[in-house]
């Protein structure tokens, strides 16, 4: 099954999406409200980045701004509108995901100004391919990826994704080509600082199931898959280890990450944790 787009409207009675998040699904909300201001317009007309990373970002308490250009002034202005798209992406958590409030912790927030077909990338590198979110240098372990996108184009130009069938088919076809985890290795690389803590078994598959993906170009041309178009304005909000996706196209979006503990969700057999260990037949390391 592919993964579904929810859309969800304001004008919908509020009650949680958690079950249906959880399931696989992209809540879509067509018409949240995100004003930018004249002066914030101009983030929109031209990138200010500084073309080293594929973003720009704030991250930890102090929000310190990453990967910007611009005056002082401009910087200010930009990092407070990731600021404001910080409280945002909690205001939607708040009000459609009750279950997890108080649960979720917000991490980066980024502003995404360049557009996707234009940058060249290694294979590993390149969000086109289809893929489960896997950070290689920060293991996750118990914790889940909730991701909250708005595209900001001012033309008109749509984000363009293409998103997967579900984690558990998927997971059947490539978890037999994986490579077996070595827990001394996971130490090592932990003590070295090359990881920001230990890779869990669960860590080592992920990274391992998103490079098999990205790398099978039969599966990439000829996999369960279907595209979807995200309008200017529009904004959606999934998790992004469980929810097969690859970024097509478009320029201008805002993007905020959070993590959920596995055993705040309503349904903690429904986390790619919880499925592989079905998968394989026993609790991973």
């Amino acid at each position: 099954m592919i993964s579904p787009i929810l859309t969800v409207s304001q004008s919908d009675a509020p009650h949680s999406l958690a079950s249906a998040l959880e399931d696989g699904a992209v809540l879509l909300f067509p018409d949240l409200a995100f004003p930018f201001s004249d002066f914030e317009r101009r983030f929109v007309e031209r990138p200010f980045a500084d073309g080293k990373a594929k973003n720009v970002n704030i991250r930890g308490e102090n929000a310190e701004l990453r990967g910007a250009a611009g005056t002082p002034e401009e910087q200010e202005a930009l990092r407070q509108l990731l600021l404001r798209y910080r409280g945002f992406a909690q205001g939607i958590v708040d009000r459609y995901l009750p279950d997890y409030i108080g649960r979720v912790s917000l991490a980066g927030t980024s502003y995404r100004p360049f557009d996707v077909d234009k940058r060249k990338l290694s294979w590993r590198r390149d969000d086109t391919r289809l893929h489960v979110d896997a950070f290689p240098s920060n293991p996750i372990g118990e914790k889940r990826i909730l991701r909250v996108f708005r595209n900001i184009n001012p033309s008109g130009q749509p984000r363009r994704w293409r998103v997967g069938e579900d984690f558990g088919s998927m997971a059947e076809k490539f978890l037999p080509k994986l490579p077996g985890y070595s827990p001394l290795s996971a130490r090592l690389l932990a003590a070295l600082r090359i990881t920001k803590a230990r890779r869990s078994e669960y860590d080592h598959l992920m990274l391992h199931l998103h490079d098999a993906l990205k790398q099978d170009e039969a599966y990439q041309a000829g996999g369960p898959q279907a595209d979807v178009n995200f309008l200017p304005g529009q904004t959606w909000v999934t998790f992004s280890d469980l929810v097969m996706h690859g970024a097509m196209g478009g320029q201008y979006m805002l993007e905020q990450t959070a993590y959920l503990p596995v055993a705040a969700q309503a349904d903690p057999a429904k986390s790619p944790q919880r499925i592989l260990a079905a998968k394989l037949g026993r609790p991973l390391l």
